[in-house]
């Protein structure tokens, strides 16, 4: 065994013990040491997975084995199993590089908090990174859980840090119980797994004979439970709502949430079973028009959103929307792909968020700002090479990735890449709206803002300068043929993700990456047209006011869902719980308490009474021994 794979324990165990120092030490540790302890880890993480993937990509795969966590003779044998291949490897290295970064981000973006505030918040940062870590190392679907459910938890920690605010809190309820809500279909599929075929290690799942024990409808229903856990993690429709409101936690927060991590979940654990995905052809197009609905609905609302953090939070569900479309047409190196390149520009955008709302005094409405670009020049451009590489320009990581999923859905009928190529110039016009309405024209908040306005620190620019160059040259290592590359992504990941063989022709291939970047370059050209001399938006109406209100899905839901159930927990509990069976325990003490009140009566002191309830008895006696 090669020696680094003796140690690849480590690369999760690092942030388990930044997480024990932290959480334990918050009482007396310093932020400083704090905040080294929190990043460092991170970084040790990401040097060791740095390492595994070179050598993975030297041809070197693993299978770990250390204990096993579930022994049943003969019945049932699960183990604490580490893979580490190419897709594993690939995600180690986004979630602890983009991961550390964001620690980094943090030191100076949290340094106001108290100093056992600021160890408890890198605490859970620490047991986020491990949580997901363990779900994208894990040698079979029991680890993987594991992980699924330590990301939720952290992420309800971390959405309600400020938990003195109700509505934050609120916010962190709704992110836990909609993900608990995926959780119990992927668990479903855990079961029905074990009962077809004894086992949830991956290996043996994919193989010919596991899976030739499985019916199509088999098949079916595993994956559609799977997806339905996807959904929850990934917010998909219909459960994409927590995801918007898990704005309130901080920043970095979102961030790690939004960009590197959680969200991403489902999508690796769908292209991890994409052996077992495409023989699903029905789950496969539940799984495309499920994505492209939810592309389209998320970045509708983000045209009328003005909370500079909701707007990109509708973009993160978007562009979700994208990779579970890219899925659902059997292209999985394509939705890994936009994974990898979505990663380091909606992390960059998050963080340059951040930076403007360190800048403007916790302010996030957009109206609120203008003119930003000549007091904070670093956040400014590396914003605006976020915006370039999200909407799709051609030299930038977003280009390759979205022109992939495009064609992919191209091949699978124009109109499904109709409706995706929309949704890409929507997600153009929406993202230069908040760049123009917040960069240029003239500041429009409060005099006092104005003054304090300045660039942040540099242990929060610096991270925002290598995430906008990885946003740059990120795409490069999926260069297709059609323009002169060997796609290195997808030959690095095919002994492990295999997506369908496009039949489009190279000119057909020119065609549509030319009409998209027109488009798309339109698109921005309206959007500088339109918001160049930014004043206020009157009062909205019609459909923009629907945009405004996110389509009443929130609404809708709690009329549909939330009070339905409400009348319900209260029906059981006044009539159920407080007048039936409290009334039966109660009133059984009631009854014995009233009897023997009225039995007391009997006890009246007179020798003539008792003499006369002597002789009715003695006679009932005669009675039922004669008559009975």
């Amino acid at each position: 065994m090669n020696n680094i794979f003796q140690i690849v324990w480590l690369i999760p165990i690092l942030p388990l013990i930044g997480f024990v120092i932290n959480g334990l030490g918050r009482n007396f540790l310093s932020k400083t040491v704090t905040g080294f302890i929190g990043s460092g880890v991170v970084l040790g993480s990401f040097v060791l997975s740095l390492l595994v993937f070179m050598q993975v990509k030297a041809g070197n795969v693993m299978d770990l084995h250390y204990f096993n966590f579930i022994h049943l003779q003969d019945i049932l044998t699960i183990g604490v199993d580490f893979k580490i291949d190419q897709l594993s490897s690939l995600f180690l290295l986004i979630i602890t590089g983009v991961g550390f970064l964001i620690h980094v981000y943090s030191t100076a973006y949290m340094h106001e908090e108290e100093g056992k505030d600021f160890a408890k918040y890198f605490a859970y940062l620490n047991l986020f990174i491990f949580s997901m870590l363990l779900l994208v190392m894990g040698g079979n679907y029991l680890i993987m859980f594991i992980g699924w459910e330590g990301v939720g938890l952290c992420s309800y920690l971390l959405i309600g840090y400020w938990y003195k605010n109700n509505g934050f809190t609120d916010a962190a309820k709704k992110a836990f119980i909609m993900n608990r809500i995926g959780d119990v279909g992927f668990l479903l599929a855990l079961f029905w797994l074990i009962a077809k075929i004894g086992t949830v290690q991956y290996d043996e799942v994919f193989s010919v004979a596991s899976l030739s024990k499985l019916s199509s409808f088999d098949i079916t229903g595993i994956t559609l439970l799977m997806f339905v856990g996807a959904t929850g993690k990934s917010a998909q429709i219909p459960l994409y709502t927590w995801l918007p409101d898990a704005m309130a936690g901080p920043t970095p927060v979102s961030a790690l949430i939004h960009a590197a991590t959680m969200v991403t979940a489902g999508i690796y654990m769908i292209a991890r079973s994409n052996a077992l995905f495409s023989l699903a052809h029905q789950t496969q197009a539940i799984i495309s028009v499920i994505g492209l609905a939810t592309a389209l609905l998320a970045a509708s609302i983000a045209i009328k959103q003005n909370d500079i953090k909701k707007i990109l939070a509708y973009s993160t569900v978007s562009q979700l929307g994208f990779m579970f479309l890219a899925l659902g047409t059997g292209n999985y190196v394509a939705a890994v792909f936009h994974v990898l390149t979505h990663a380091f520009f909606k992390a960059l955008m998050f963080l340059g968020s951040g930076s403007v709302i360190h800048a403007m005094g916790g302010e996030q409405d957009i109206r609120k700002m203008g003119g930003l670009h000549k007091h904070m020049k670093i956040t400014s451009i590396t914003f605006f090479i976020g915006c370039l590489a999200i909407a799709g320009i051609p030299g930038f990581s977003g280009f390759f990735s979205k022109d992939e999923i495009l064609a992919g859905a191209f091949n699978h009928g124009v109109v499904f890449y109709s409706i995706a190529l929309f949704t890409a110039l929507l997600t153009a016009f929406y993202m230069f709206r908040l760049y123009i309405i917040t960069f240029t024209g003239k500041f429009r908040g409060s005099h006092d803002q104005e003054h304090h306005l300045h660039e942040s620190p540099a242990a929060m620019t610096l991270p925002l300068i290598v995430l906008a160059i990885l946003s740059i040259i990120g795409g490069y290592i999926g260069i297709p043929e059609v323009l002169g590359g060997h796609h290195e992504l997808a030959a690095f990941l095919s002994p492990v993700v295999r997506s369908e063989e496009m039949s489009l022709s190279h000119n057909t291939e020119y065609l549509l990456m030319g009409l998209s970047t027109l488009l798309v370059l339109i698109s921005i050209f309206f959007a500088w047209v339109t918001f160049k001399n930014y004043q206020s938006e009157g009062e909205s109406k019609g459909l923009a006011k629907i945009l405004e209100n996110k389509w009443y899905v929130d609404e809708l839901y709690e009329a549909v869902v939330t009070n339905p159930l409400r009348k319900i927990a209260l029906f059981f509990n006044n009539i159920i719980e407080r007048k039936g069976i409290d009334g039966m325990v109660n009133g059984v003490g009631k009854a014995v308490n009233y009897g023997s009140r009225q039995m007391r009566w009997l006890q009246s002191g007179q020798v003539g009474a008792y003499v006369l309830l002597m002789v009715i008895g003695m006679l009932l006696l005669f009675i039922i021994q004669l008559f009975l």
